[in-house]
């Protein structure tokens, strides 16, 4: 196509009511939830179970819609290679930024030292307030051995029950491995399970409409019962760590992006309706099929999708990664204590496997956390969790945002590494986002036929509903 030809003009989408989005519903809910915890704090303090609910609804099928999209997304590639190559560049793209996250986590947190001054002396500090969490993670101590005992579950079931996303993806590897093995004999499976995930998305998509009771419980109890906590240093400290999530997201995932050809504000606009969600649940599992058909619809091919963002979920936590060394080296400075460069480098490295895992749940950062001073608790004092016990919900909202950033970018630089990125399709959705109605698209998804859809015609189908009414295209 010459730089003077257009695309054809299709005719203009009818603009949907303000009320009809769902962004609209959870920006409502949130300033609902501001305004009782602050009117009403006793009664804010009380509306947590709405926020659970919304959480546990979505951890009820997201378990198997990973399972489902991750050997999908394997068999659709139906060759091996391209399937280890692709899992080598996820897992080495998604450890090296998880290590630059612990690490820029260290420099804040050495830089900015909220924790001096606090004095606290670990013989007579009360840390009864940690004792729930620390109980929690004592299953999650053991080191190298213990996280790879864990990756395997006692049963092919258990890791449903459990809802073990690291455990569910092993499953998913070996599965769309062996049927992968299997040729044409596994097309059959792959038909079944395809079918499932979007039976999955439908039910997902229903779900969604709770997403604003939810964010209203969430933040009601958020500003209702810790609203009276964020005072001196812990302020300081809250503040430092969402300093430096902004730092990771602009200073090291923004020329990331840069290199992958979009621009990270054009991608956060892109991705507003989830980033609200995320921050009235303080979970970014809520959001994952929503992310994975946007992405899709975005230029990034089915199979690399349903690989990478599954995985990502467990691999690549940068709020996590930088909540977790901030954390440790903020208890080590309320208590007095000078932490060895060389301990904190030990640190570092122990807490980027024991951040394997702690799978976007509201409070899994709090508990990976506890395992990781476990390991350091004759230098780091584990009572001193007990400090920031009351503050994590507001930390855990930076965690999830950050990861659910993280994830999404991670898939779209993922996919221009192994060329698979339709950069042009990429270009024209960070454009005009409008064009793209993921509630449409999880519509459509949930009501494909029994036929299997390759990676391309999932592509091209999502672009062209997409695309549908955007209106004539610019002249390049």
């Amino acid at each position: 196509m010459s730089i003077t030809e257009q695309k054809p003009a299709k005719t203009p989408r009818k603009k949907t009511p303000l009320w009809k989005h769902l962004y609209f519903w959870v920006l409502l809910g949130i300033a609902a939830g501001i305004f009782v915890g602050i009117v009403f704090p006793e009664q804010g303090a009380k509306m947590q179970w709405l926020a659970q609910l919304f959480i546990n609804l979505v951890k009820v099928v997201i378990a198997p819609t990973i399972f489902a999209t991750v050997v999908v997304g394997i068999a659709g590639l139906g060759n091996l290679a391209k399937v280890g190559g692709l899992a080598l560049r996820t897992v080495v793209y998604f450890n090296v930024t998880t290590v630059v996250a612990l690490g820029l986590g260290l420099l804040t947190i050495n830089v900015f030292r909220p924790g001096d001054g606090l004095g606290y002396d670990a013989d007579t500090f009360d840390g009864s307030a940690a004792e729930g969490t620390i109980e929690s993670a004592d299953a999650a101590t053991g080191g190298l051995s213990g996280f790879i005992l864990q990756l395997v579950p006692t049963s092919f079931a258990s890791a449903f029950v459990d809802g073990q996303l690291l455990q569910v993806l092993l499953l998913a590897i070996l599965s769309g491995v062996a049927i992968t093995m299997l040729g044409e004999r596994g097309h059959g499976a792959v038909r079944a399970l395809d079918v499932f995930a979007k039976v999955m998305f439908g039910v997902i998509k229903l779900v969604m409409w709770v997403a604003p009771i939810g964010a209203f419980g969430g933040m009601a109890f958020t500003i209702g019962e810790h609203g009276s906590s964020i005072l001196g240093n812990l302020a300081m400290f809250m503040g430092t760590f969402w300093l430096t999530c902004l730092l990771f997201i602009f200073l090291v995932l923004g020329p990331i992006c840069w290199w992958a050809g979009f621009s990270i504000f054009k991608y956060l606009r892109y991705i507003k309706d989830e980033l609200l969600i995320v921050l009235g649940t303080s979970s970014s599992e809520t959001v994952l099929p929503r992310m994975m058909t946007k992405l899709e619809a975005a230029g990034t091919p089915k199979h690399v999708v349903g690989l990478t963002i599954p995985t990502g979920y467990s691999f690549n936590l940068d709020g996590t990664a930088i909540y977790m060394t901030m954390g440790a080296l903020f208890i080590a400075q309320a208590f007095g204590v000078d932490v060895p460069i060389g301990t904190q480098i030990g640190l570092l490295l122990f807490m980027l496997v024991s951040s394997n895992g702690a799978a976007g749940v509201s409070g899994a950062g709090l508990v990976t956390l506890a395992a990781s001073i476990a390991a350091f608790d004759h230098i780091i004092p584990l009572v001193g969790l007990a400090l920031i016990v009351g503050i994590d919900r507001f930390m855990s909202e930076g965690r999830a945002l950050t990861n659910l950033t993280g994830n999404g970018i991670g898939t779209l630089v993922i996919a221009r590494w192994t060329g698979d990125l339709d950069r042009e399709r990429l270009r024209e959705v960070l454009d005009d986002p409008h064009q793209v109605d993921v509630d449409e698209l999880m519509k459509q998804d949930a009501g494909i036929g029994l036929g299997l859809e390759s990676s391309s015609d999932a592509m091209d189908r999502k672009a062209s509903i997409a695309t549908a009414g955007a209106g004539p295209a610019s002249k390049e």
